[in-house]
């Protein structure tokens, strides 16, 4: 950086002396100070050149990462990079069976996949880790969603199932409705749903049915049968998540107690007084997990969201603070809200009652 300021320095004073010497110079009679100006701009502009340079060479690989990016911006998009011609305007199934040689890709997703695989030969990418997935598992993922394995030029194995469908098939009220039910389409590939042999065969069946109703669009129902097999599938994949939330009880257990750890640590740390009121995604985040798998989990373990469990222990917090004589000014502020109203809000929602109602019954004993 120090070489490009002095090469600039050596042209913007070789442009100096040359203006100085010249009768264009002596005929305009540029001063000083717009010299200086002339030479602060000359200079600016070659070190933020320089700069943009730099910056270029040293995210060369992020730029090359981004060109080879897969973007699904239609759910035929995909269908066409694996060789399969349109069937559907907003709906793609993806038998690999049928499917031509299929190269791995990094996709980024503007559309609903739901993968049904029986294997796969290389590992997947999600934000900074690689996720092998075995034979049996369902990988979901929604629009501003990226993930695969980039493109090196080889062919991968692949067996099973994909269906894609754009966003805009949410028009029917059923569908869109049940898209919104299903936070699975937010988790991460680590989070698959391992499938049992039963429910395997259930979405091989689905998944045919869909494919040979995609084939055969004959008449006016086609579309409706088109939409409805997608809500069965979407509905079975519901079921399916919830038998694994409830087979892995032990598994949660664990994540609550890390839950309630991190939670704990946060407010000793004095934590809310720099960031403010921890939010899931701070949980979610410390436990390698996506914030809508982190939210299942805690609801099928304890009843309630993790929002409201996180609620729960500021008002106890809170009732701490307004037991030990503390205003409900000095208790918001220390708590990490903005406004004290917030934690009247809040304490009133969770208690049935205002801070200063708990505080003047806990000073009646009327609690």
């Amino acid at each position: 950086m120090q070489a490009d300021g002095t090469v600039a320095a050596a042209v913007a004073r070789h442009y100096f002396l040359r203006c100085k010497y010249t009768s264009r110079y002596r005929a305009t009679r540029i001063n000083s100070l717009r010299i200086r100006t002339i030479f602060t701009v000359f200079v600016a502009y070659w070190t933020c050149s320089a700069r943009k340079r730099v910056y270029l060479h040293n995210n060369t690989n992020l730029y090359l990462a981004m060109s080879n990016i897969l973007k699904i911006r239609n759910a035929n998009d995909y269908g066409r990079y694996v060789g399969l011609k349109e069937r559907h305007p907003s709906v793609c199934v993806v038998d690999y069976s049928k499917a031509e040689s299929v190269r791995s890709s990094l996709n980024s997703y503007d559309v609903y996949a739901i993968f049904v695989l029986d294997h796969i030969s290389v590992e997947l990418a999600y934000g900074c880790g690689k996720y092998g997935l075995g034979g049996g598992t369902m990988v979901c993922v929604g629009p501003g969603q990226v993930d695969g394995k980039e493109d090196n030029g080889r062919a991968i194995e692949i067996k099973g199932w994909t269906l894609l469908f754009d966003q805009d098939l949410q028009r029917d009220a059923n569908l869109e409705k049940l898209v919104r039910e299903c936070t699975f389409f937010d988790y991460h590939v680590n989070e698959a749903l391992d499938m049992t042999a039963s429910e395997r065969a259930t979405l091989d069946l689905l998944m045919r049915q869909l494919d040979n109703e995609l084939d055969n669009r004959s008449d006016s129902f086609s579309d409706r049968l088109i939409v409805g097999y997608i809500c069965l599938v979407l509905t079975y994949c519901k079921r399916f998540y919830h038998r694994q939330f409830m087979t892995r009880q032990t598994e949660y257990t664990d994540i609550l107690a890390r839950f309630d750890s991190l939670l704990h640590g946060y407010f000793d740390k004095e934590l809310q007084l720099k960031h403010g009121l921890p939010a899931v995604k701070y949980f979610a985040d410390n436990m390698c997990m996506s914030p809508n798998y982190f939210s299942d989990v805690v609801r099928k373990a304890t009843g309630e969201t993790a929002g409201n469990h996180i609620r729960q222990y500021i008002v106890r917090l809170a009732k701490n603070g307004l037991a030990a004589g503390a205003d409900v000014t000095e208790v918001a502020y220390r708590l990490g809200f903005d406004y004290p109203q917030h934690l009247s809000r809040m304490f009133k929602n969770i208690t049935g009652m205002t801070p200063g109602e708990y505080r003047g019954r806990f000073r009646n004993n009327d609690l």
